[in-house]
């Protein structure tokens, strides 16, 4: 049988998703506990591979069993031998052709930016922080030039493996309230880096650096060298994975993270 399962985790405290050697990853303690209730080896298979200190408000993961065990064993069970940085908040089970990353529609990202003078304290790690003054309406203005089907290798790290820079952006949003910047995407697939290096790029618009224009002309360039650092983890989270309807997961495979203030501490 196939079973998935929707996790949150602060990525702050793991060296990533994806299990490395001498690291502490969200799957290797993941699969750690599942292979506990099982009590035999369980492989896993995520939505998308957050990067070390990216967080995930949402992630649908999947794992095949010949194992008889209570739908709640895989969350209740689960959660007891989970370290307090991830949580299974879901399990059901899918239909035998899911996938949690093959069979995704879309995916979102949300960033968290505070901007003030003063770093964060109590927000320290889930949050980020740029210092100087940003134009929320120029990033919001720039960042619609990102929507669509572009090639996005401006934006892409070197370590990236996808096989094409070409991505379909559908939606891009920047948003002020108080000190607190919140931009969002949603794509059908992101690349390696690909939203960390955006943010590097609608700072630089924000703080008066470059025009808004600046993000067409990199979007034409193709070329990483030529744009903006990227951007610090902290305040990234894996935020919306959109699946087909009838393959058994909640809401009809719409797996959206509540808005902000629900899940920041």
């Amino acid at each position: 049988m196939k079973i998935a399962l929707g996790l949150e985790y602060d990525g702050s405290r793991f060296a990533g998703w994806q299990s490395q050697r001498e690291q502490r990853t969200v799957q290797d303690v993941l699969e750690t506990a599942l292979t506990c209730i099982a009590a035999k080896p369980v492989r896993t298979h995520c939505a998308g591979r957050t990067d070390a200190g990216v967080h995930a408000a949402v992630q649908v993961v999947h794992f095949e069993t010949d194992v008889n065990r209570p739908i709640s064993a895989w969350v209740r069970g689960v959660n007891a031998l989970l370290p307090d940085a991830v949580a299974v908040k879901w399990a059901v089970e899918a239909v035998p052709d899911f996938h949690a990353r093959f069979s995704t529609r879309a995916r979102g990202y949300r960033y968290l930016l505070l901007n003030r003078p003063v770093r964060p304290g109590l927000l320290a790690g889930k949050i980020g922080w740029f210092h100087r003054a940003l134009d929320a309406e120029k990033m919001a203005f720039a960042a619609q030039a990102l929507v669509g089907a572009h090639d996005f290798s401006s934006f892409r790290a070197a370590a990236c493996q996808a096989a094409s820079p070409v991505k379909t952006l559908t939606s891009a949003s920047v948003t002020r309230v108080g000190e607190l910047i919140t931009f969002e995407f949603e794509a059908n697939a992101f690349l390696h880096h690909m939203v960390r290096n955006m943010l590097g790029a609608l700072v630089a618009i924000g703080k008066g650096s470059r025009p808004p224009e600046w993000i067409g002309e990199l979007l034409a360039l193709r070329d990483r060298k030529l744009a903006a650092p990227t951007f610090p983890p902290d305040g990234l989270y894996l935020s919306m994975i959109e699946y087909p309807d009838g393959l058994g997961l909640p809401n009809g495979g719409m797996i959206r993270a509540a808005a902000m203030e629900t899940f920041l501490p």
